[in-house]
């Protein structure tokens, strides 16, 4: 590979969120949605020259930055985005918070496919609205949508958006065409707005293809909204870029109303020449960075058969996060990311933060150098085996004893 994923770079005492909010010694981060990887080396250069220049006062969003947007979705997705549909921000967080006010009114109800990204939950209950669930269906080592669920609850005539996670975190899902359309055409029949997070759309593996639900057609680009950001697929979340594509011009005049109001209407001079560089430069290191991600997830899998087999590894189309089925040890997943923490120092999101469909489950962040994936991997090896010797005699789960 052209490219050195394998480097292990320290992040301590760096102010990274991820591995310095917690000091204490020995402590493996493997949860929030960073990546411990240099971004594209396109990306530096074009930030080193911008740091050269010294001067960082407010900034404009050139041409060129709209650009290389329309290029990018062209060239990779096929799909045609006018400049005027495209609103900047700091965050793709900041961006649902904002759609969601712009789009409803407290008391009014969103719908959401759990389990699902947790800020989904604070952006809605921040906006005085309520969360109707639509809960995802797991079955053999994957999930599938309750469509019935979906129609049923659609039609209640208080709910006005439906909040879409396309790729799907934390389950790892890659939407099919044919999903959706199911889920675009329950929405139209019940004018139920989409707005769809798709965060992670590069990050799709072979075998897969991410399909922007806008791309559709006519009515469903006309009856969404979509969320895109470089951060989570080029490692550059603390830049604070993002974009809102609204096709509807009237739903984009009061999305960046409600932009001005929440104050996220600016953006910085290092998200704009990164967003730039990214889209315009970073390709080839991106298809790299999507092999050896993939790579780490097979490596997972087969340690998971040889070692943790009552633990099932759901299957991986997309992101870097990899949900893992914990229920066989009848404990809450605070529980089990209490013990990982406090006996391994393995730290690791549990799955009842993603609502209550991720009770059982864990999820753990693969973005990192093999051997550090290596590393988690036996702590949390001997971590489960300790919580099923405490908790599940009963059972009688056998782990194998060998670490490697």
């Amino acid at each position: 590979m052209k490219y050195d994923f394998d480097e292990i770079i320290s992040r301590r005492n760096s102010n990274s969120y991820k591995w310095d909010a917690v000091m204490e010694e020995g402590v493996l981060p493997m949860w929030v949605a960073d990546m411990d990887f240099r971004t594209a080396p396109a990306v530096v250069e074009v930030l080193r020259k911008r740091m050269d220049h010294g001067i960082f006062g407010y900034t404009k969003v050139p041409p060129v930055y709209y650009d290389a947007i329309i290029n990018w979705f062209t060239r990779r997705h096929g799909w045609q985005i006018d400049r005027d549909w495209i609103i900047y921000t700091s965050g793709v967080v900041p961006a649902l918070s904002a759609i969601i006010k712009a789009l409803t009114v407290p008391g009014d109800r969103v719908l959401v496919q759990t389990p699902v990204y947790n800020c989904f939950f604070s952006s809605i209950r921040n906006n005085g609205c309520e969360i109707v669930a639509n809960p995802l269906v797991y079955t053999n080592g994957t999930y599938r949508i309750n469509f019935d669920d979906l129609a049923r609850k659609a039609t209640d005539p208080k709910v006005k958006l439906l909040l879409l996670c396309n790729p799907h975190n934390p389950v790892g899902r890659v939407w099919t065409r044919a999903e959706l359309m199911c889920i675009g055409e329950i929405c139209l029949r019940n004018d139920v707005l989409v707005v769809a997070d798709e965060i992670h759309c590069e990050l799709v593996y072979s075998g897969h293809t991410y399909i922007p639900f806008a791309s559709i057609s006519d009515d469903f680009r006309n009856r969404s909204v979509t969320c895109t950001s470089p951060s989570k697929a080029f490692n550059l979340a603390g830049l604070q870029i993002a974009n809102i594509f609204a096709a509807d011009e009237s739903v984009r005049v009061k999305i960046d109303k409600a932009i001005n109001l929440n104050e996220v209407c600016d953006v910085n001079p290092f998200g704009v020449e990164a967003l730039v560089a990214a889209y315009n430069d970073g390709e080839e290191w991106l298809e790299e960075l999507k092999c050896y991600l993939s790579d780490n997830y097979l490596y997972m899998r087969t340690f998971f058969n040889k070692y943790l087999p009552q633990f099932p590894v759901v299957k991986l189309e997309g992101t870097y996060l990899v949900w893992v089925d914990c229920s066989v040890l009848n404990r809450s997943s605070k529980e089990i990311a209490e013990i990982l923490l406090k006996a391994e120092k393995l730290w690791i999101n549990e799955g009842s933060m993603y609502g209550e469909a991720g009770e059982g489950f864990i999820r753990i962040n693969i973005a990192c150098p093999r051997q550090i994936l290596i590393d988690g991997l036996n702590r949390l090896k001997r971590g489960l085996k300790e919580i099923s010797l405490c908790y599940c005699r009963d059972r009688q789960i056998l782990l194998h004893d060998t670490i490697e």
